[in-house]
């Protein structure tokens, strides 16, 4: 074979990720081995999310793509090397590091540079841009600093009311600073949005407590007589107070190595390429930031992979061509919603526009149509950018009905459903198709969200387009006579979220009320889908006993014992520590236990004891001596509250602000034996160094100075999730009710079996929505929520202290019905540092023929 052709692709980031990604896939022959030589010590970030590293995300959970991409033999990363110089005739690059690349085609995928105006006291320590991870640490360091030392609030300037400077400007306002946007045009956005749009915008701005001056030119940035930057002074001679300024006021293509190899560039700079992305040598293209294409750089991503899958296919023979940059843009800054798309100033000839606004709410919205009212051209959406996904893959085509349906509120009406032509753009990131998602449904066999998402790569990046995907894939399903049901099973017509309000609301205590009042015919006495759904529900919409009555039959193994099942037949038990608190004499109450009995002990990850081996006719009295003792059941078998893990916070450590002990051990206390879909797990750490691991669960609680910051949505599993930011520096009464009501909501709406991550995705709303019923009360069910938690804990009642007074649910804790004093003869176990552990076949063989046990180099006896 030929060895393959060399691609030099200079440049680390989005764009060139894509291309490579791009190119692998499509290269099954193996014709060009890639090298990218990034400026970055870091593998390609997204830099679309980079505000999110305010809210807790590391440069891993932004990194892009599969990481097996770096491990392709064909593939070839070299981080924190920058390129110096082309060498053009020779075909070769030079790197910072003074290595040489030959090359047979090269990519320029050097993106943009943060453009700073000239202004005196621009490099001031304290002046800072926002274009890459090293930024925005750089800035969070400096702002927290600033705070350790000043007693006043940080006060922070943005130069720029962009898109950019607006999530700046968020940043700083999530780090405690107190913001003002100073925008050089007459209004925020002015490249997105009109002056309409603008004005509701700068309004919402204002309501999250962000300043924003308008026709506002800095000229210089004053130092302070301690250093650093001390006030910024305008064109107009107003001086503002300032203790950082962020520039965000624009990017320039960075076109330097082009420029020095004598390749063409446009009058605004950028390297000129054509429709295929190359430059006038052949040999070179350029894309993304970098590529002056159609006479304009355009700084946004779902064009710069345009250009990537254009330039792989060009390189693999094919005859793709640009087709044009897709503009639209939605602004990621939480409780601001904006997005812009098409011809948003109408200045197409004839062009006709309706406007819908409502200052009160802060809405402002308007399409831009034809000149016969029927063709969509753009539009331009502020407060309520609901419409966006569905609005976005109709330009160019004409609206159903009435075009101001689309803009009126929920309620009056509505807009009618559109039908997207397989052409149309569904996700403009990935490039996705109305009509691949289609035919990754029907033919691909792709029948939930996760697998569409896999295929397509819909919905993978910003993530604005995945309501429309669903809906797409819902539709798609039932032309198909999959029948999208979202029935609990086969018994209850209802999904889980429909029968536990059907439940609460008729007062239901039994499965047999429920099964006659919500089931269908066939329901007899249900199944091993809905008869432990039905008893998660009734146990917080009428809380009772686990094993009262015909509760008991509904029972997972697990519930049905209070004990978790292990692979030999024997249970583990697992008494609550809450926050991982735990006196020496509990201690030694749990090793006495533990040594009696003979169990396998060890610290689990939710700073508890967890003991294993013990027989079904061992619990009760394991039991006994643990709650004598001062414990209670961990429910470690249940989907219900398992731990709250804390560090020791401001007790003991010199880095802790808050008490997260206390703080762990209160919730913990408060949410015990609450059940839910799934197991809930919390954290709380006393400082931003997160030493219990917070946002790695469902809720988690960081200490501030002014209070708590609380997340939501983590996750660990077979898809770990990090938790997302719902609020911050919340005191501890308004924390608390804000957990109370998301943990309820979270109960009453989710599927079955469904974690808080999967269902902050597929609720309504998404995290804004969750945060609008549990902050704002938009469903008016907060006052009904907060009773229902106070109902739980007034009546939480310790499950294995209940059954060892009540000698009817003792007799369940026997090895055989007819024989219950008789020891299961089936469980053996071996010695192994120190502790048992299950025998294993082949160790129970040898002990039956007599013949020693070797484990881990030491001669051992089975034990039963």
């Amino acid at each position: 074979m030929d060895a393959p052709r060399h691609l030099v692709v200079v440049g680390g980031g989005m764009v060139a990720q894509r291309l490579v990604e791009a190119l692998r896939d499509r290269d099954t022959a193996g014709t060009w081995r890639v090298t990218v030589l990034a400026e970055e010590p870091r593998r390609p970030y997204d830099r679309v999310a980079l505000t999110s590293f305010f809210a807790g995300r590391t440069p891993e959970d932004l990194a892009l793509g599969d990481a097996d991409l770096w491990d392709d033999p064909l593939v070839t990363l070299v981080r924190g090397d920058a390129v110096t110089a082309v060498d053009r005739e020779a075909r070769t690059v030079t790197a910072a590091s003074g290595r040489t690349y030959a090359y047979d085609h090269l990519v320029l995928a050097t993106g943009s540079y943060a453009w700073v105006p000239p202004m005196e006291g621009a490099d001031l320590p304290g002046v800072f841009v926002y274009r890459t991870l090293d930024d925005v640490a750089a800035l969070r360091g400096y702002v927290q600093g600033l705070q350790a030392e000043r007693p006043h609030q940080v006060r922070g300037v943005v130069l720029g009311g962009g898109l950019l400077g607006l999530e700046a400007a968020g940043a700083l306002d999530a780090l405690g600073a107190r913001a003002t946007v100073l925008q050089v045009d007459t209004h925020l956005m002015s490249a997105q949005v009109d002056l309409g749009g603008g004005e509701a915008l700068r309004r919402l701005i204002n309501r999250i407590g962000i300043g924003v001056r308008t026709q506002a030119m800095t000229t210089r940035v004053h130092e302070h007589r301690r250093g650093g930057v001390g006030r910024v002074e305008l064109a107009d001679g107003t001086r503002l107070d300032a203790d950082v300024v962020v520039v965000a006021a624009g990017v320039r293509p960075r076109d330097e190595l082009a420029r020095a190899a004598g390749l063409a560039v446009g009058p605004r700079g950028g390297v000129v390429v054509d429709d295929t992305c190359r430059s006038d040598d052949p040999d070179v293209s350029a894309v993304g930031e970098v590529a002056c294409i159609r006479g304009a750089c355009i700084g946004l991503v779902a064009p710069g992979y345009t250009m990537a899958e254009i330039t792989a296919d060009r390189l693999l023979g094919g005859s793709a061509t640009f087709p044009g940059a897709d503009t639209a843009t939605k602004l990621k800054l939480a409780g601001v919603d904006v997005a812009s798309f098409g011809d948003a100033f109408a200045r197409t000839p004839g062009a006709l526009e309706i406007v819908w606004a409502d200052p009160v709410a802060g809405v402002y919205k308007k399409l831009v149509l034809s000149d016969d009212a029927r063709t969509l051209l753009g539009g331009v959406l502020v407060g309520d950018a609901s419409a966006y996904a569905s609005l976005r893959p109709m330009l160019g085509r004409e609206l159903p009905g009435d075009p101001s349906a689309f803009l009126l509120p929920e309620g009056t009406g509505g807009a009618p459903d559109l039908e997207l032509p397989d052409d149309a753009g569904v996700c403009s990131c990935n490039n996705v198709t109305a009509g691949a998602i289609r035919h990754a449904v029907t033919d691909e066999g792709c029948h939930d969200l996760g697998a569409v998402k896999g295929c397509t790569r819909a919905g993978t990046s910003c993530g604005s387009c995945l309501p429309l995907v669903k809906k797409l894939m819902a539709t798609e399903l039932e032309k198909l006579g999959v029948t999208v049901s979202t029935a609990l099973c086969e018994h209850f017509a209802l999904s889980r979220a429909q029968l536990y309000d059907a439940v609460r609301v008729a007062g239901s205590r039994t499965f047999t009320e429920v099964v006659e009042r919500f089931g269908t015919r066939a329901a007899g006495r249900g199944c091993d889908i809905c008869k432990p759904a039905v008893a998660s529900i009734l146990a917080t919409t009428a809380p009772g006993h686990v094993l009262d009555g015909e509760r008991a039959a509904l029972q997972d193994t697990n519930d049905h014992v209070m004990a978790n099942l292990q692979k030999d037949g024997s249970y583990s038990v697992v008494p609550r520590i809450p926050g991982g608190e735990v006196t020496p004499e509990g201690l030694i109450a749990i090793g006495a236990v533990a040594k009696d009995y003979g169990l396998y002990t060890k610290i689990t990850g939710g700073q508890r004891i967890d003991l294993f081996g013990a027989r079904i006719d061992q619990l009760p009295h394991i039991w006994q001596r643990l709650v004598d003792a001062g414990f209670e059941s961990g429910h470690a078998y249940g989907k219900s509250l398992r731990t709250v893990k804390s560090c020791v916070g401001s007790t003991w450590c010199r880095f802790g602000v808050q008490d997260s002990v206390a703080l762990a051990v209160m919730l913990e206390l408060r949410y015990r034996g609450l059940r839910s879909p799934h197991k809930i797990k919390l954290g709380v750490s006393g400082c931003a160094r997160e030493c219990a691991e917070a946002r790695g669960k469902d809720v988690g609680v960081i200490a501030t100075d002014k209070g708590w910051n609380v997340y939501v949505g983590g996750n660990g599993g077979f898809t770990p999730r990090h938790a997302r930011l719902l609020a911050e520096d919340l005191d501890t009464e308004t924390l608390v009710r804000t957990i109370d009501r998301f943990l309820l909501y979270y109960v009453r709406t989710a599927d079955r079996l469904q974690r808080t991550a999967p269902w902050i995705e597929e609720v309504e709303g998404g995290l804004d929505g969750v945060r609008a019923v549990v902050m704002e009360d938009s469903l008016g069910i907060a006052a009904d929520l907060d009773a229902q938690m106070a109902q739980h804990v007034d009546e939480y009642e310790d499950e294995w202290r209940a059954t060892l007074d009540d000698p009817e649910k003792l007799r369940r804790f026997a090895s055989f019905v007819n024989a219950p004093d008789v020891p299961d003869p089936s469980l053996a176990y071996v010695p192994e540092r120190g502790q048992a552990r299950p025998a294993t076949a082949a160790e129970r063989a040898a002990a039956a023929s007599g013949a020693p046990v070797l484990v881990a180099g030491s001669t051992l006896e089975v034990r039963s």
